[in-house]
């Protein structure tokens, strides 16, 4: 038998989960300080530099991984879905403390962690910070999931395009105002608008120049938490309690009438929001948010 010793974790899903779940890599590694954890992962571009990660692996990309980790070494293997735990179902806990729960690991609040190297915060900073006209940025995040989806909104999770023309009217005059969605999303007047697949560490990156940033339920808001960014989150469709993060101001959509979900399973509403789930009256469109409460916020917050 070898004489290393390997912590091998594997993550599937979503950027955002990734994100979230590099806090419970720190877990793993804190509880086994002596075995080299290695990362097998759908979203491999963030991990490699991560100091507490020995080597990462493109989810189906692992030529001889079982020679090298598995056959007759000294390995643990965390690989099960956070999703299907009890935990997570009942929304009483979050994401990132039901994973290490599941392994019986001590979670001490470990935070998600990022990290960007010079360079290319250097590439980042000298294409935007010219456009930017001498003002503080406002990073406006209204449109999450995978940039092929030809969806424009997404209910149970975009931002409504009124909330975010209204902030940025509000915010235009001192600020920079930019705009983070998909192709087919509504775009906001005013703002620069970036709909084009950017890379992973471009996207995040675009994180340290901000001066306030107003986010949903997508990668944005982890990798904020991730560079110790306090944001403003809306939420509608999604929990905070099991998806959010302290460091954040979590603003919820207004109560949801009763409504029957006869599709659902173990969870309620679906990620991609099935128009069939849609709670809300046409009356409830006008203030499902509080603006006065979102610019509130975005006043408050420390960059």
């Amino acid at each position: 038998m070898s004489n290393e010793k390997y912590a091998i974790v594997q993550i599937s899903g979503g950027l955002g989960k990734h994100i979230a779940l590099t806090a419970a890599l720190q877990v793993v590694k804190r509880t086994y300080p002596d075995r080299k954890l290695i990362a097998m992962v759908a979203w491999p571009e963030l991990f490699a530099s991560l100091p507490f990660v020995d080597r990462v692996y493109p989810l189906g990309n692992t030529q001889y991984f079982y020679e090298t980790y598995i056959d007759g070494k000294d390995s643990l293997i965390f690989a099960q879905e956070v999703y299907f735990t009890t935990s997570h179902i009942l929304k009483q806990k979050s994401m990132i403390e039901s994973w290490c729960e599941m392994y019986n690991l001590d979670y001490q609040g470990e935070q998600p962690k990022l990290k960007i190297n010079i360079e290319q915060k250097k590439a980042i900073r000298n294409f935007y910070e010219p456009k930017f006209e001498g003002k503080p940025l406002l990073l406006l995040h209204t449109n999450g999931g995978l940039y092929q989806n030809e969806r424009p909104f997404c209910w149970s999770r975009d931002m409504p395009i009124e909330v975010a023309q209204k902030v940025a009217d509000h915010f235009k005059k001192n600020h920079f105002v930019m705009q983070i969605t998909r192709p087919n999303s509504p775009k906001v007047e005013g703002a620069f608008v970036r709909n084009e697949q950017l890379s992973n560490t471009e996207l995040v990156g675009l994180l340290e120049l901000t001066d306030k940033r107003l986010l949903i339920d997508s990668s944005l808001q982890h990798a904020a938490a991730a560079f110790g960014l306090p944001s403003t989150i809306l939420w509608n469709a999604t929990s905070s309690t099991i998806f959010g993060h302290k460091i954040h101001t979590n603003l919820q959509a207004k109560e949801k009438p009763k409504k029957s979900l006869p599709g659902s399973f173990y969870f309620d509403y679906a990620f991609d929001a099935n128009e069939n789930e849609f709670p809300y009256e046409e009356d409830d469109l006008d203030d499902l948010y509080n603006i006065d409460q979102i610019i509130a916020s975005l006043e408050a917050q420390a960059s």
